[in-house]
């Protein structure tokens, strides 16, 4: 009984370790895209990332899941959910263009708020008060974070809160999928129809890459990778409740990247914001485990 304790408390450990080095390596894959689309534009940069990522994708499908990984018993609910993952990227890329990294990183927290809206209002499940409360509070964060109606509002400073939503229904929809498959082939698939998707349209936006560009393409693929490959094996290691709350650390590596790269200081309404929906965040995810700990 001790030694599966102390298991446990390894594999908790070792999730809470593979989640925040998976965060740091997402963190540094949004610095490398928002350095890109200064130069690029956000559909070139979506799709040389998937369609350098693939091979990486099928070799971890491959090795966590085997051959079976590489099976889809419901393809289009895969081409689906590349739409929404597709339309995701592209929103947030383009953010990326024109607001400071905190704050793009900031506003795309309140995806768990999203899950929480349309679980209850589309999947009708039961969603109580006090979620709904936590809903309403994250989204008062983002109020106060983005101003509107003050001088300094931007309309571009809604592209993040898009991204979220989309970024909510791509994890609802994964719910469409049979449970035969592994989390192993929905990351396959969703990269290879990200690659296929963002293709048909890449011809109308493309620039030429230029040999010294290369390597930061070859690096979002990476960091974008082993990020949801890491973050992943954390969830499946370790409890959401415990895991979850480390996803916003990547607000304190978006503020340093943005300081030392682009001296970027995000205004205080930001942190406060920020604050209120991470704070939102935190709540609706202990709220969902001790629901299920019930159920």
């Amino acid at each position: 009984m001790q030694v599966s304790l102390q298991a446990r408390h390894s594999d908790v450990t070792m999730g809470m370790f593979m989640m925040c080095v998976g965060v740091a390596c997402l963190s540094i894959n949004d610095a490398v895209a928002k350095q890109l689309t200064s130069d690029y534009s956000p559909l070139q940069v979506l799709f040389l990332r998937n369609l350098i990522a693939l091979p990486f994708a099928i070799g971890i499908a491959l090795r966590m899941g085997g051959t079976r990984a590489l099976r889809s018993y419901r393809p289009v609910a895969h081409l689906v959910r590349g739409v929404v993952w597709v339309a995701a990227a592209f929103l947030f890329f383009t953010s990326l263009r024109y607001l400071p990294l905190a704050e793009a990183t900031a506003l795309v927290f309140v995806a768990p708020l999203f899950i929480t809206a349309i679980s209850a209002l589309v999947l009708r499940e039961q969603v109580g008060w006090k979620r709904w409360l936590a809903v309403l509070a994250g989204f008062a964060g983002v109020l106060i974070a983005i101003r509107p109606g003050a001088a300094s509002f931007q309309l571009v400073s809604l592209l993040p809160v898009a991204t979220a939503l989309f970024y909510a229904l791509l994890m609802v929809s994964a719910r469409w999928v049979d449970r035969r498959e592994s989390v192993w082939t929905l990351l396959l698939y969703l990269t290879g129809a990200g690659a296929l998707l963002s293709a048909v349209l890449v011809p109308f936006v493309w620039r030429p890459v230029p040999m010294a560009d290369l390597w930061l393409f070859a690096a979002i693929a990476f960091f974008g990778t082993a990020g949801m490959t890491l973050m992943t094996q954390a969830f499946r290691m370790a409890p959401a409740v415990v895991v979850a709350p480390l996803d916003y650390t990547a607000l304190l590596w978006a503020t340093l990247a943005g300081w030392l790269v682009w001296h970027e200081i995000p205004e205080a309404p930001v942190f406060l914001g920020a604050a209120i929906i991470i704070a939102s965040g935190i709540f609706t995810v202990w709220r969902e485990h001790r629901n299920d700990r019930r159920a």
